[in-house]
């Protein structure tokens, strides 16, 4: 039976809340003790506490995706025999946003208002995905691509990065600070705190303009009900962002053997 809130101490309250608080810090402790015993557990870590995404159509044939152990990932396609170390030069196109609209937190939001101001952060937010992956391909003295505009003026040994956000749950306690409220449930309710960040991504081949490899992934930041930090509902999105934009990196230099790894990113620290 339910017992209704009004019905309980104070004290019983700060019990329960206390309860839940331990069990959040027990489970991320584990979690991040995991990570600090292999390379690998830590991306095993991460297939244990967060579901992908449900695919979209900017990736095609995302059916035939698996995990590839050695990379961070959680879903990846390889076209068989692509020898990636034969293309010179990269670019970096614009990211996709249009899944991202689809949201359906964003479409129960009770303000036109706050919809627009929502949707412009969405944009923001894909510059800045954009602009981070282009700089730390830049900043990295060790990586073998010439980077180029987008769009490419050529098309010969070239690769194309390709990036579609499509999902940034807000922090709730923040777009309630803000006003923003929130009308109904949605996955955004389901996840309060969780704060789940996904994009998917493809790699062309602009000599013959086919895509030779697909690749998503879903990760998620603070799951501190205290965290006072993040001043914007998309504020913990550019850490997992940040994140992915190493790893980009990192595979493009990956040597033989090696495994790139994929931290969850949980924060215990309100302040």
């Amino acid at each position: 039976m339910k017992i209704p809130t009004y019905f309980l101490s104070s004290k019983t309250i700060d019990v329960l809340f206390d309860s839940a608080l331990t069990a959040i810090l027990i489970g991320c402790s584990a979690i991040n003790s995991a990570e600090k015993d292999t390379q690998g557990l830590s991306n095993d870590a991460k297939a244990a506490v967060i579901a992908p995404a449900p695919d979209t159509a900017f990736t095609p044939n995302a059916q035939r995706e698996k995990k590839v152990a050695y990379l961070p990932f959680q879903r990846v396609w390889i076209k068989p025999g692509v020898d990636f170390k034969a293309y010179q030069y990269l670019v970096v196109a614009p990211v996709n946003t249009q899944y991202m609209l689809q949201m359906d937190w964003l479409h129960k939001l009770s303000s036109v208002n706050y919809v627009t101001n929502v949707k412009k952060d969405i944009q923001d937010v894909a510059v800045y995905f954009q602009n981070q992956v282009l700089s730390d391909f830049k900043n990295n003295d060790n990586q073998h691509f010439i980077m180029l505009d987008y769009p490419a003026q050529q098309t010969q040994s070239v690769l194309q990065l390709e990036l579609a956000l499509i999902e940034i749950d807000p922090s709730m306690p923040m777009l309630n600070a803000a006003g923003w409220l929130v009308v109904g449930g949605g996955t955004a309710a389901g996840l309060i705190n969780q704060r789940a960040v996904a994009f998917e991504g493809r790699i062309r081949d602009l000599g013959t303009n086919k895509i030779i490899a697909t690749f998503a992934d879903r990760n998620v930041q603070d799951v501190d009900p205290l965290d006072l930090t993040r001043l914007t509902w998309y504020g913990p999105a550019k850490q997992v962002i940040d994140q992915w934009a190493k790893e980009f990196v990192e595979i493009a230099n990956r040597k033989p053997g090696e495994v790139i790894t994929s931290p969850t990113a949980f924060s215990l620290n309100p302040f």
